[in-house]
């Protein structure tokens, strides 16, 4: 589990290790969604039977059909078959089998064609998390309370990696994140940018960058207070996030302070140019602030050969800081004024004076160009 990339995949790597511990010919865990009052299906694994599936999309039962799970980890009764008890003060678990009395678990494994099954629950920080399932066929021996014993370690254990997984996304969620707005953050977008040249330079993806710097802040925050200038980042936060979604996983971000930026990896320029439209519309309609300085830049666009994402977001910024100086109201794009003639082109491919940095370093780690 802890070998996993995903969280995904390392639930996965419990299942398998769970069945295989088992001698079982499938297994599964699920998560106890507690808002939707059901068990999701995360992974399944080993011998699969018509209509299951290793990453089901949308596999779950509501939980008063398995009313064990939740009375079970509570303490408000014994399962309808098996052991009661508890093992290290996690709740053990029990074995179901097709020759008991008709009820939802009996009446699955008959439909999949299986034996008997043991099912253990999974308790995270002391409450209910999951179910760990492990089945046999009818052609294995029964599960017998050995087995349920060391289903219940196996859970356990599952438990432990879960919690740590779990730990690891939230430090990965907060290493990428911006606190206040809930946008990704100057870092994402590094990582993620460089990503995306990769994959225009090795499959000609159109790789598109839209930088954008909201205007009015800091009257805002001299005259009404940094409260309200924050709550003026988080509403455009919520605006950039909103015209976004039009672009089939592009990332939105805050880049620092006032600025921002949405990169889109796969739609057309012209698609990224419309959203871009569409968001200084929607920024000049807050309540607060003066709108926003937009610039594009896109690899669908004549702006030259792209080999670094220190380039596009060099193009991105040189069209951003014309839009501020032109005080346009709709964005700039680069390359469409004239192709490397272009202004922004020239202006973001001109040698930097020793005397002047760059308006924003980036961290390119590509190659140069």
């Amino acid at each position: 589990m802890a070998a996993a990339p995903t969280p995904l995949e390392s639930v996965e790597a419990a299942a398998e290790g769970a069945r295989r511990a088992l001698d079982g010919t499938f297994a599964a865990i699920s998560v106890w969604e507690r808002e939707r009052g059901r068990l999701r299906v995360l992974v399944n694994v080993g011998e699969l039977a018509e209509g299951e599936e290793r990453f089901p999309g949308d596999e779950s039962y509501p939980v008063d059909v398995f009313p064990e799970i939740t009375e079970f980890l509570h303490g408000m009764g014994a399962p309808p078959s098996g052991s009661w008890g508890r093992v290290g003060g996690q709740p053990h678990a029990w074995v179901e089998t097709a020759r008991g009395d008709e009820e939802a678990r009996v009446a699955a494994l008959r439909r999949r064609g299986r034996g008997c099954c043991v099912v253990a629950p999974i308790v995270l920080h002391g409450r209910a998390w999951g179910e760990l399932y492990v089945a046999r066929s009818v052609r294995a021996p029964l599960f017998g309370p050995g087995d349920a014993d060391f289903a219940t370690v196996l859970a356990a254990v599952a438990a432990s990696g879960i919690a740590q997984t779990e730990r690891l996304e939230e430090v990965r969620r907060l290493a990428f994140t911006d606190p206040l707005t809930g946008l990704a953050n100057r870092r994402a977008v590094d990582a993620r940018l460089d990503e995306a040249v990769e994959r225009h330079l090795g499959e000609g993806a159109v790789v598109s960058l839209l930088v954008c710097d909201l205007n009015g802040l800091k009257k805002v925050n001299d005259t009404l207070g940094h409260a309200v200038g924050d709550r003026l980042l988080e509403r455009f936060g919520s605006v950039l996030s909103l015209c976004g979604a039009k672009l089939p996983g592009a990332l939105a971000a805050r880049l620092g302070g006032d600025e921002f930026c949405l990169l889109s990896v796969g739609p057309t320029a012209d698609e990224v140019v419309r959203v871009a439209d569409e968001l200084c519309r929607r920024a000049g309609a807050l309540e607060l602030g003066e709108g926003v300085a937009c610039g594009v830049a896109s690899t669908g666009d004549p702006i030259g050969t792209v080999r670094s994402a220190r380039r596009l977001f060099r193009l991105a910024d040189a069209a951003q800081y014309r839009a501020k100086a032109a005080r346009s109201a709709g964005p700039v794009v680069a390359g469409r004024d004239g192709g490397r003639a272009d202004p922004v082109v020239r202006m973001a491919d001109r040698p930097p004076s020793p005397l002047s940095a760059e308006r924003r370093r980036f961290r390119g780690r590509g190659r140069s160009g």
